[in-house]
């Protein structure tokens, strides 16, 4: 299983290199169900893969004027403090027994998977309609609203380890007025930020085994530069289509193994 767990994880900077998001839906299962990691700690082991990713592939957006670095940072700013706070202080207060009901336990593996599964299917839904190419009129910086979303953010993807790109490109869109490849490459940028900072939350509660982190990081770096020389060539349309089918599928596996199993 670790040896798939390894081939699996250049796919995660394949999808972030042709989609520019959705590395953390694939990390997540492959270090839980592949490599056997402990969900609190494989969402740490997440954060720095997809962060290190995701800057990586923030470098070539950078170089073709698709990251508005000020937007990234005034939006990243409320986002980060979040995040640190949560890795930081919440998910090590969350308590291995949450409560039980009859016969229903409700565990913190349980707690962290299904709102991370809940996510996933969240994703999923806009990519297999092909809600994918926002647009707006506002040409506004909705500076309270930013904050808020920021905050948002942040605080989700402190508690599942999750990236939230398909959050943040619509917030971007719709809140600041950026054109939508503008947003996608400015996401990148805020996902680089905010994950990197919140692991540096995680390096004060846990020891990490760095040596399996950077070997599985290495890999995920492979596949964005594969992916952003494959994205020039393949039908992106298409192609978030059935990769919005597979996270769904992938969501609801989750949910069915934790919530039976």
């Amino acid at each position: 299983m670790e040896f798939f767990g390894y081939v699996a994880s250049i796919f995660i900077g394949l999808i972030l290199g042709l989609l520019g998001g959705g590395g953390s839906i694939l990390s997540i299962p492959i270090l839980v169900y592949l490599f056997h990691i402990e969900p609190v700690r494989a969402s740490a082991y997440s954060l720095f893969i997809v962060g290190i990713t995701s800057l990586v592939g923030a470098i070539p957006k950078y170089r073709e004027h698709l990251v508005n670095l000020r937007t990234g940072i005034l939006f990243g700013i409320p986002s980060i403090i979040a995040i640190f706070s949560t890795r930081r202080w919440i998910v090590p207060a969350i308590p291995e027994l949450i409560f039980t009901y009859e016969s229903f336990i409700l565990t913190r593996r349980i707690l962290l998977l299904g709102l991370f599964a809940l996510l996933m299917v969240l994703a999923a839904i806009p990519m297999i309609k092909g809600r994918n190419n926002f647009t707006s009129n506002n040409q506004r910086f909705r500076t309270f609203l930013v904050i808020v979303e920021g905050s948002l953010i942040g605080f989700l993807t402190g508690l599942v380890g999750a990236g939230g790109g398909f959050l943040i490109i619509p917030a971007l869109v719709f809140l600041t007025g950026l054109p939508f490849k503008t947003a996608v490459g400015t996401s990148l940028f805020i996902i680089a930020i905010n994950s990197l900072l919140g692991f540096a939350g995680d390096l004060m509660n846990y020891p990490m085994d760095w040596t399996f982190l950077l070997s599985i990081s290495s890999l995920a770096i492979l596949g964005i530069i594969i992916g952003n020389i494959l994205s020039r060539k393949i039908s992106g349309a298409k192609l978030k289509q059935v990769f919005g089918w597979i996270t769904l599928l992938m969501g609801c596996y989750i949910l069915f193994r934790e919530l039976s199993f």
